[in-house]
């Protein structure tokens, strides 16, 4: 099913006003890991919403994402503490050893994407990230972080990625 067949069956499943509007795009991101763009455009036209107001939803709510998630999602923890301790340099080294710009998250190759969070209780850590790989089955804490180390841990986990997706030589246990 492409976006456009599921926006048609969402709006006939939940109604075409404008109360439907969140619980359409819920069932849209868990069918696709995400809000397509053609998804949106075709919500738009259904419930006769502009696309500006469905895209101001999509974008002020946290659970939606505009992008596929990367093989591994790395949350960079802005609590107090770990901003307090350079988790901001830590988040801007990352995005640029990523090659992300502008307001994107995830890398064209979809290894990575990098977000920011809110604090993981491991503030002695700090600064601190958390991945997990976007099946789930991974999760791994990074803490006492610089930039130089979050540049490793990029590169680390895009080999991680490559392998996962039958491209290099594979490795046991965490990148760090």
């Amino acid at each position: 099913m492409d976006p456009e067949e599921a926006a048609e069956r969402l709006v006939s499943k939940y109604g075409s006003g404008r109360g439907s509007l969140i619980r359409i795009l819920q069932e849209i991101q868990k069918t696709f890991g995400y809000l397509p763009r053609e998804g949106l455009e075709a919500v738009s036209r259904r419930l006769g919403v502009p696309l500006s107001e469905v895209l101001n939803v999509a974008t002020f709510y946290h659970q939606f994402r505009l992008e596929p998630l990367g093989t591994y999602v790395v949350q960079v923890c802005f609590g107090t503490a770990c901003y307090l301790r350079g988790s901001p340099q830590v988040y801007e080294a990352m995005r640029l050893a990523a090659g992300l710009n502008g307001g994107r998250t995830t890398t064209e190759d979809r290894a990575i994407t990098i977000e920011k969070a809110r604090c993981f209780g491991c503030c002695a850590l700090a600064p601190v990230l958390m991945v997990v790989s976007s099946n789930g089955s991974e999760r791994y804490i990074h803490g006492r972080l610089n930039p130089q180390e979050a540049r490793r841990l990029v590169y680390a986990y895009r080999q991680r990625a490559a392998v996962a997706a039958g491209y290099g030589s594979a490795s046991a246990g965490s990148p760090g």
